[in-house]
């Protein structure tokens, strides 16, 4: 599944939290925090998953930089965690 990020609509971390709970169907109980961004990401999301986060400098700007930085640590420390993993069950994050 590709999910694609458009940094520019995507101008805060609760939107961020939002679009991606509906993209990957997290459920009424998603916490939308980084704890539970991990939680859900690393244990129940079906893979294959490719996030692309189009003008991904758009969001960093519209976030501030730290807040912006640590959902990409993260996204980036969850597609590590992948790549031992066959392609067909790898989570994987570009940024544009």
């Amino acid at each position: 599944m590709e999910v694609v990020i458009e940094g520019a609509v995507i101008r805060s971390a609760p939107d961020f939290h939002r679009f991606l709970a509906q993209a990957l169907d997290f459920g009424p109980y998603y916490g939308a925090n980084l704890s539970a961004l991990w939680d859900r990401l690393t244990t129940d999301v079906e893979r294959p998953v490719e996030i692309v986060w189009k003008d991904a400098h758009l969001s960093r700007a519209a976030f501030g930089e730290n807040v912006f930085d640590q959902i990409r640590d993260l996204l980036l420390r969850v597609q590590e965690q992948d790549r031992a993993n066959d392609e067909s069950k790898r989570f994987s994050v570009t940024f544009d």
